[in-house]
């Protein structure tokens, strides 16, 4: 039985061993196989989307066009805000053809200048990372302030005048 357990042992260690850490993930391998990285190119990267009223969701889109020779993988997209959802193209986008990245923004709590920015990570060169910034102005701001009405502190007669042991 114990040369059993040993055996067993030697065997799980080798087959472990063998494991040569493949990314298995297509998108982490396109993010990591330098050979096969491409270009993009932005139509914007900073959009203003105007005034909208509190409450509103606003969309914002984002195209992009692989201008490389190889396919283009849009590998993760992720706002920088709960605020905002994105989704944007899955499937490999091919040479000289256009991806989208849409970006829903919710300004239920938001007044005002706002400023946001999503982050694209892609198989790309020089860098991996995009910056996509949107921004716009919310109007009509509803008002989460409470009206408080100072009260007077009723004064006591003569409170700071009297002597300790003094009788009124």
């Amino acid at each position: 039985m114990k040369k059993l357990i040993i055996i067993s042992s030697i065997v799980s260690f080798f087959a472990a061993c063998t494991n040569d850490n493949k990314v298995k993930d297509p998108m982490q391998k396109a993010l990591t196989d330098s050979t096969n990285f491409t270009t993009i190119s932005w139509s914007d990267t900073l959009i203003d989307f105007g005034s909208h009223k509190q409450g509103e969701k606003v969309e914002v889109k984002f195209h992009c066009k692989n201008t490389g020779s190889k396919p283009l993988v849009l590998a993760n997209v992720s706002p920088t805000c709960g605020c905002t959802i994105a989704d944007y193209t899955k499937e490999p986008i091919a040479p000289s053809k256009e991806g989208l990245v849409t970006a829903v923004f919710n300004s239920d709590h938001f007044c005002g200048n706002i400023n946001k920015t999503i982050i694209a990570t892609a198989n790309t060169k020089p860098t991996l990372t995009s910056y996509l910034k949107f921004t716009g102005n919310i109007t009509d701001c509803k008002s989460d302030d409470k009206v408080v009405i100072p009260h007077e502190v009723p004064a006591k007669k003569d409170t700071f005048l009297k002597k300790p042991g003094r009788k009124d």
